[in-house]
């Protein structure tokens, strides 16, 4: 068991599931003070390390450990596919990460927005845009569109 209270630029090996990553104390605690790592390694707390080698295993999966580790580092939000990126969520939750969690979400709902707007009009969207009260078109492209039918 060792405390890492005495060196803040210390050297941290940690096995994630059986994924092996090193970082510092400092990595681990600056940039979100409230989180579990930050509790882990800030000195309060003992963490017991395998005899072998130095490692503290944590029993989680280390498949996003590596953005985690890099968004702790640099806070930037890794770009990662919508599956990978609620993924992601789940473990920093777990490591109670919230700058991370309110990235990604905000990247997922910036995403979200954006196919919205991308959706392209049917015939069926415009059929119904002229039957409903309030027709608003403006600044809409609609070349190419065969609208004969629409009266």
């Amino acid at each position: 068991m060792t405390m890492y209270s005495d060196e803040s630029s210390s050297i941290v090996r940690l096995n994630i599931g059986g994924k092996k990553f090193c970082t510092t104390v400092d990595t681990l605690t600056q940039r979100e003070p409230h989180s579990m790592l930050a509790a882990m390694f800030s000195g309060r707390h003992t963490v017991c390390k395998d005899s072998d080698k130095g490692y503290v295993f944590l029993d989680r999966d280390g498949k996003h450990f590596r953005h985690i580790l890099n968004w702790l580092r640099d806070g930037v939000v890794p770009n990662l596919s919508d599956v990978e990126c609620s993924e992601l969520v789940r473990e920093a939750e777990y490591y109670q990460l919230l700058g991370l969690v309110d990235g990604v979400t905000e990247v997922l709902n910036n995403r979200r927005k954006d196919e919205e707007m991308d959706t392209e009009l049917t015939r069926t969207d415009i059929i119904k845009c002229v039957q409903s009260e309030k027709v608003r078109l403006r600044g809409v492209n609609l070349s190419g569109l065969d609208l004969s039918k629409l009266v």
